[in-house]
């Protein structure tokens, strides 16, 4: 636990991750959630909706560290331009931030500030959705190849994992799913598991694999998505 909190936020101490901290990525994500979705809570009795739910944004990046908005960033800039397919690991891995990616985190930003917005604030709806997102950083990474030759952020994990096997990612992913769907509902569970899909079936065709940006775009698309369902009319 303390290895998935210390890779998943700045909380937790400098530790060495390994491959057995993918199996508790979804209850760091139900703790971070928990966590964000008290913030927002006690915000919304203070503040009204929309500085809450600015707080509640504000909150999020802080508890992450920036590190899944850089992912997504990073991967705006990398798989959405006409690149060839060596250039787009070289544009991740630069340190500057071009017009997709900015363009990507702002939309990305606001929908989040809006759906929070509409919605009345909810401790379990952000704790499931966040068990969610995590989960399915770990499922990409133990269902897909690796997409850099030399050691990444996320590399560090794939020691020993047992790519192979099947079972691990789908009780993990299954249980996540399942975990969602009764705090957050039907609709936002099932979007917000297809949305980080997506994301990683468009990383996979555009790398070959995934990288610890890939992740963390699945992520943060996944949260986005399922919050934006559950403020759908």
């Amino acid at each position: 636990m303390r290895e998935a909190l210390a890779f998943l936020t700045p909380i937790g101490g400098a530790k060495a991750p390994s491959s057995k901290a993918f199996s508790w990525f979804p209850a760091a994500g139900l703790v971070i959630g928990a966590a964000l979705g008290a913030v927002w809570w006690g915000a919304g009795r203070i503040w009204p909706a929309g500085v809450a739910a600015a707080i509640a944004v504000t909150a999020d990046l802080a508890l992450t560290g920036m590190l899944h908005i850089d992912g997504l960033v990073d991967s705006a800039d990398g798989l959405l331009p006409h690149l060839p397919a060596e250039r787009r690991l070289a544009v991740m891995s630069a340190p500057d931030i071009g017009a997709f990616g900015i363009a990507v985190a702002g939309a990305a930003l606001l929908l989040r500030w809006s759906s929070f917005t509409a919605i009345r604030p909810s401790i379990v709806l952000v704790a499931g959705l966040w068990c969610l997102s995590r989960a399915a950083m770990a499922v990409i990474a133990l269902v897909l190849p690796y997409a850099r030759s030399e050691g990444g952020l996320a590399s560090a994990f794939l020691g020993g994992t047992g790519r192979g096997g099947a079972l691990r990612p789908a009780l993990m992913g299954g249980g996540a799913v399942a975990v969602a769907i009764f705090l957050c509902g039907v609709g936002p569970a099932l979007a917000a598991a297809a949305a980080a899909a997506a994301v990683a079936w468009f990383g996979y065709r555009r790398l070959g694999g995934f990288t610890g940006d890939v992740l963390g775009a699945a992520g943060v698309v996944a949260e986005t998505v399922g919050l934006l369902v559950r403020a759908a009319r």
